[in-house]
């Protein structure tokens, strides 16, 4: 199994896909726990909710699990969201707060996880965003995920059914985040939130150097808003999602056409 799936398109936009992988190793899965084994915080069906939404577009998915190692965390094991609730660079817990470890892993076993997959999701990410801004002067990054919309180790109450992160307006251009907003927000039958409880994970920190041409924006999407139901079998609910992806396409779309200006813009300050 390769730990990255990559297709090339020649448009402006990026999907990166880190947490839609359920590939374990069989020595890794066998130390897992019975909870651990059952995957829980899959991004689950995330790659097909956005299959075909965007002609041109550019996708990288990470093919492996995030309790392997987590494609969205600093290599370095310093928390995202400090002083709350979170899992970290290998997961010892799942969103719920219980372990998910018969044996967990050592610090040498770590080590070669980030070497051998969290590594190589980044080398490709890293490459394909430098290819898409070569060739039209930036690229816009959309890290794409999904989480239960109701975890209470992690966050109070219900999650919005669109979370925004652009930690705190700083990973990309104003025009990318209004944007994103107006159309979440002008959506029937749908809530949104920016910079709450989600405000962009390493991904899009670590991607969004909007002086560089660099643009990033992380989208959360509740998992109740195209799965039938948020507990096993995570099963796809086509009705919802066909409900669900018209505003995906609209703001893909949307981002795809700032580009040039945004382009133009850097050629100006330049």
């Amino acid at each position: 199994m390769m730990p990255v799936e990559i297709t090339r398109g020649d448009g402006p936009i990026v999907l990166g896909l880190p947490h839609t992988g359920t590939y374990v190793p069989e020595a890794i899965m066998a130390d897992l726990n019975p909870r651990g084994r059952g995957l829980d915080d899959t991004d689950w069906h995330i790659h097909r909710l956005y299959d075909g939404l965007l002609e041109g577009a550019t996708t990288v998915r990470a093919m492996f699990h995030r309790y392997v190692i987590d494609a969205n965390r600093d290599p370095s094991g310093v928390s995202l969201y400090p002083g709350q609730n979170t899992t970290g660079l290998v997961p010892l817990t799942d969103f719920d707060g219980h372990a998910i470890w018969d044996r967990p892993p050592t610090e040498a076993e770590i080590e070669a996880r980030r070497a051998g997959f969290h590594a190589p999701y980044h080398a490709a990410l890293q490459a394909e965003l430098e290819r898409v801004r070569d060739r039209h002067g930036i690229a816009i990054l959309y890290d794409c995920h999904s989480i239960r919309s109701r975890i209470p180790f992690l966050f109070d109450g219900t999650l919005p059914d669109f979370n925004i992160g652009t930690n705190l307006g700083t990973t990309c251009a104003p025009e990318i985040e209004a944007t994103t907003q107006e159309i979440c927000a002008s959506a029937p039958g749908y809530t949104s939130v920016t910079n709450g409880r989600f405000k962009g994970g390493w991904t899009t920190r670590h991607y969004g150097r909007p002086g560089e041409g660099l643009h990033a924006i992380q989208m959360e999407l509740a998992q109740s808003t195209y799965l039938t139901a948020e507990a096993p079998p995570w099963t796809h609910d086509d009705s919802k999602a066909a409900r669900l992806r018209p505003h995906l396409r609209s703001i893909l779309t949307r981002l795809a056409d700032l580009a040039p200006a945004l382009s133009q813009s850097m050629k100006g300050t330049s």
